[in-house]
């Protein structure tokens, strides 16, 4: 493929994860796979105020991952 031929090529979108607008998934969009620096902005917010959470099991109260002594 001939690099002139590159610039003619579909280019692959993604939903936005914060608005559901097209964003383009190519290292020219810079927030990516968000389509704009507000929804990434929007987004980090919220993991920032712990609207988002990563599901996990409690530590044990002695601090021993496995509950046993």
């Amino acid at each position: 493929m001939a690099p002139e031929d590159k610039d003619d090529a579909p280019r692959r979108t993604v939903k936005c994860p914060q608005c559901g607008q097209a964003a383009i998934w190519a290292p020219e969009n810079r927030w990516r796979p968000f389509c704009s620096e507000r929804c990434r902005q929007i987004d980090l917010g919220a993991w920032a105020s712990d609207q988002y959470r990563v599901a996990g099991s409690e530590p044990a109260p002695d601090g021993d991952p496995e509950g046993q002594a």
